[in-house]
């Protein structure tokens, strides 16, 4: 484990990030069993990319501006999306703040949470991350935006002419490259060529790294390290986070394009189990504390699911708000 007192954090600050980890995890795997009772039409999941996201999430500041991609369940419950919320949307309610019921699930909105709306085609968050920062840097603010995409949205025009923008302004921005080495089926010796994503750095003239994904205290240290810089006016920053997808790409995908032998070997590289067994071996957390906090997510979680199927769906009447000119459907 990394020297975590070097990066000016505390043992509870570590309890606090295995707890946001866990409430991640769990609220994800409660999605896989509503899904699976037929209550819900659909999951993508990000199990195995918690460490990533948490890390992440837990560098930033108030009044940053954050553009997360659909995998990004843990990070936007870190930044303010409750378990409630994440059920609201999941169930198509009409209390759901992402998108009152009418978008897929996972594709994460709060204006109050700073948190931008995204659409299914991947990598168009980049755009509207980078326009974020441009706002950020004209008003003189020290804050940053960001921007989170898998290593297959790193071959979208999107994602270039963003960056692109980004390198030549200086803009306070970061990039979150979340590499689980699958875009959707296709591996990532048929996406790209290069040996590292963050090389591509080099092209648009801002700082590029590669770091551990399974690693939270690596992913917080290139946040943190990039956020400074960026306030700082030292410019953008593309990070590539090596990580895992221990799922299949969605609850509609078969995931047979994996063996046997590496879908197992993705259970031995969780990363929250690996945090969690760290923790332990260095006497931050036993197995008290560990069960006080299961029963303390199982709760969270059950009051969720129960208090977000009973909530009521929107009416016929607002289908049709925000999206067309407004009046009688007649």
């Amino acid at each position: 484990m990394i020297d975590y007192k070097s990066l000016g954090l505390s043992e509870e600050d570590l309890k606090v990030i295995y707890k946001w980890m866990d409430l991640g995890r769990k609220i994800d795997e409660r999605l896989w069993l509503l899904n699976r009772a037929g209550k819900i039409p659909f999951v993508v999941s990000g199990q195995g990319q918690e460490a990533t996201q948490i890390g992440m999430a837990y560098a930033l500041e108030e009044g940053d501006i954050t553009a997360p991609y659909y995998r990004d369940l843990a990070f936007v419950t870190y930044m303010g999306i409750s378990a409630y919320d994440t059920f609201l949307s999941a169930f198509g309610k009409k209390d759901d703040v992402n998108s009152g019921g009418k978008q897929m699930p996972s594709h994460f909105s709060s204006r109050a949470k700073n948190i931008l709306s995204q659409s299914s085609p991947v990598a168009t968050q980049i755009p509207h991350a980078v326009g974020a920062a441009l706002a950020l840097k004209m008003d003189g603010k020290k804050k940053i935006a960001t921007a989170t995409v898998g290593e297959g949205s790193s071959n979208q025009g999107d994602f270039h002419e963003g960056l692109n923008f980004a390198g030549v302004h200086k803009l306070p921005f970061v990039c979150v490259i979340i590499n689980n080495k699958y875009a959707i089926s296709v591996p990532d010796s048929l996406q790209y060529a290069a040996e590292k994503l963050s090389d591509r750095a080099l092209g648009y003239g801002i700082h590029g790294e590669q770091v551990d994904g399974n690693d939270p205290l690596a992913m917080y240290k290139a946040m943190k390290e990039a956020r400074e810089r960026a306030i700082s006016g030292q410019g953008s920053t593309l990070i590539e986070a090596v990580t895992s997808r221990m799922t299949a790409h969605s609850s509609d995908d078969d995931d047979q394009y994996r063996t046997k032998e590496e879908r197992e070997a993705l259970k031995k590289a969780d990363c929250n189990e690996k945090f969690k067994k760290e923790l332990l071996s260095a006497g931050i957390i036993d197995d008290a504390w560990l069960a006080e906090i299961e029963a303390e997510h199982k709760d969270i979680i059950n009051k969720a699911t129960k208090a977000a199927e009973d909530a009521p769906y929107p009416s016929v009447e607002e289908a049709y708000a925000f999206v067309y000119e407004e009046g009688s459907l007649n």
